[in-house]
């Protein structure tokens, strides 16, 4: 193997899917690579180019835009691109532009689909859009209760036809469902009924509904799928169908619906966020994200996609913040990076998320220019508040000085948490570990994730107390072969998905990934490259992978409950509301976290 391959091959093995690819896969892929140095600024493709492959960047930076020049993404080392136009029709749906001195990798698209077809970690990855969205946004499969408005508007069979209407007007609905008291659907008075019906025919607004409704309208029950909606509609052409569980109303499907969940989309979201003028809009964007997670949970999609998504969208709603704090406060005086961190930063974030966030700043900034960028942090933070990322609880956030400052300071923090591993290094060490670029000039942070990586491996102590931090939070199993639930509070005889969830795998991952000196900040990409690193077994790694990943399912199935319940969602469960199948799975997903837990704590590195 020359040095080249094997440079690529090692650089590979810390990029998710190629992490997951046997050695010797690996090797022949690693040859099938080229590599281009390319200057900062310069034009990798323009929109509507013939792309001969897919790029991956291995230094630097890329900003990608849309046809119009507006700033999709800004990619870092590990992140690929130009696979959407090239796995469609080959040709270029956005532009990319190094930001920086670059040295991209280009893999030619037979390989790429030869990969795809053969390894499904590839499949997932690559279909994540096409493949991920399109099926949550497939009518056809869907249920009709994931489709359905709840809480349907109604009146009785006496109400007057201005009632009707004036109550149609104040709610924003276009039909109400006729009931009797007991809430058993009679029929259906619509929008065009008004018209046609009352208007059309000089009746008076004291008329009662029941005698223009259509009476023993045609109905649907919630389990019945989205295909049969459009074949009703179609056949009878009618623009509503009620839903009705026995025999009363529980729901109300229009084409208005139809057509609103089939444009609910990550990439609708975060173009519109491209679009949006003010913070105001952007919330109004933002807002839409609980409906997104119900869909693409409802479609099934690999916890990791929705994660990524929903993930994708605030890393948008940043780099729009961004722009429109640099609009205000004019070009920045020295190049800045905006990072991430907690679960924004583990490209993990769900339907509830505050900020963790910080800036490193180039070295060269004086006392005024520091200025600047506190102002920059209020804007950005403000809005990211206002678009509800809430404000960090424990204020790691870049409006913290402390957060925002030279990248000589960051390197001094880095350097005095591994050399005196005390309680509070611990915590911020473990925070700031997880670090992901969203905005800026990347190369502030290259160097300094590899210094750090490298001198935190190396000190045992600092690793030690980073095992010990990582045991904190453990899962909650009680002593027989139950759950231990929370006692008492609001959240009383729950369990906490989050941190006695997924944070503990979360955890074991970082203290993986410190160990095997791994750049990937995502918990499952850490999990995934510690194996192909042999820094836990293949099988170690297999089990803690299938139980975090139905830790984490479980998570989103439940927050996408509460959400359709019209409740706000949190990361609290009741194990009550499992089946008694679903439960025995979870306590065994939890076992094996405890016992990966306790082969680290005793030194255990490897767990056959």
């Amino acid at each position: 193997m020359s040095d080249s391959v094997e440079s690529i091959a090692a650089f590979l093995a810390t990029v998710h899917p190629y992490d997951s690819l046997p050695r010797d896969e690996l090797a022949r892929v690693a040859g099938s690579f080229s590599r281009r140095e390319l200057p900062g600024k310069t034009e990798v493709y323009a929109f509507g180019d013939p792309l001969s492959g897919l790029f991956l960047v291995e230094a630097g930076g890329v900003e990608i835009l849309d046809r119009n020049g507006g700033l999709v993404s800004l990619l870092g080392p590990r992140n690929s691109f130009g696979e959407r136009g090239l796995l469609r029709d080959g040709l270029a749906v956005t532009c990319a532009r190094t930001i920086e001195d670059s040295r991209l990798l280009l893999l030619p698209v037979g390989e790429l689909r030869r990969l795809i077809a053969g390894f499904p970690a590839f499949e997932r990855f690559f279909n994540r859009g096409r493949g991920g969205e399109a099926r949550a946004n497939d009518l056809s499969a869907r249920k009709v209760a994931d489709l359905m408005a709840r809480d349907p508007v109604s009146c009785g069979p006496e109400t007057p036809v201005a009632e009707a209407a004036r109550q149609m007007r104040d709610t924003h609905v276009s039909s109400l469902g006729v009931t009797d008291e007991g809430g058993r659907l009679l029929g259906i008075v619509t929008t065009r009924d008004l018209s046609n019906r009352v208007l059309a025919e000089g009746l008076d607004g004291t008329t009662p509904v029941s005698a223009v409704m259509t009476p023993d309208p045609v109905t649907l029950t919630p389990e019945a799928l989205g295909t049969d909606i459009l074949h009703l509609m179609l056949e009878r052409k009618i623009g509503h169908l009620p839903v009705v569980r026995e025999g009363r109303l529980a729901g109300m499907v229009t084409q208005t619906d139809l057509t609103r969940f089939q444009a609910l989309s990550s990439a609708v979201l975060i173009r519109d966020l491209a679009d949006a003028a003010t913070v105001a809009d952007m919330a109004a964007v933002t807002a839409r994200i609980p409906s997104l997670l119900v869909q693409l949970v409802g479609g099934h999609n690999a916890h990791e996609v929705v994660t990524r998504l929903i993930t994708d969208i605030a890393d948008a709603v940043t780099r729009r913040l961004l722009s429109m704090a640099e609009v205000t406060l004019g070009a920045p005086p020295v190049p800045y990076l905006w990072l991430a961190c907690g679960s924004q930063g583990r490209q993990e974030q769900t339907g509830v998320s505050d900020q963790d966030n910080c800036l490193m700043i180039d070295d060269s900034a004086t006392n005024d220019d520091m200025a600047y960028f506190r102002d920059l942090a209020k804007l950005v933070s403000d809005g990211l508040d206002a678009c509800g990322y809430v404000y960090c609880p424990g204020d790691m956030m870049a409006t913290n000085p402390r957060w925002c400052q030279p990248v000589r300071v960051w390197r001094d923090y880095f350097r005095g948490w591994i050399a005196a591993p005390n309680p509070e290094a611990q915590m911020l060490a473990s925070v700031m570990f997880d670090l992901r670029p969203i905005g800026g000039a990347v190369s502030l942070f290259g160097n300094l994730q590899s210094e750090t990586l490298e001198a935190a491996a190396k000190n045992s102590i600092f690793v030690a107390h980073m095992i010990s931090n990582s045991l904190k939070h453990t899962p909650p199993l009680g002593l027989l072969r139950g759950f231990a639930t929370i006692r008492s509070g609001e959240h009383r005889n729950h369990i906490d998905l989050k941190h006695n969830g997924v944070v503990p795998v979360a955890d074991l991952a970082r203290v993986y990934a410190l160990q095997g000196r791994l750049t990937p900040a995502n918990t499952r990409a850490r999990l995934l490259a510690a194996a192909g690193a042999e820094v836990i077994s293949a099988s170690g790694a297999r089990d803690l992978t299938e139980a975090y990943d139905l830790i984490a399912e479980t998570r989103l199935a439940n927050q996408a409950r509460q959400i359709k319940a019209g409740r706000k969602p949190d990361n609290y469960l009741a194990p009550s509301d499992l089946s008694d199948f679903e439960r025995s799975h979870l306590r065994d997903a939890f076992v094996v976290v405890r016992t990966m837990q306790s082969a680290v704590g005793q030194g255990k590195g490897m767990l056959g």
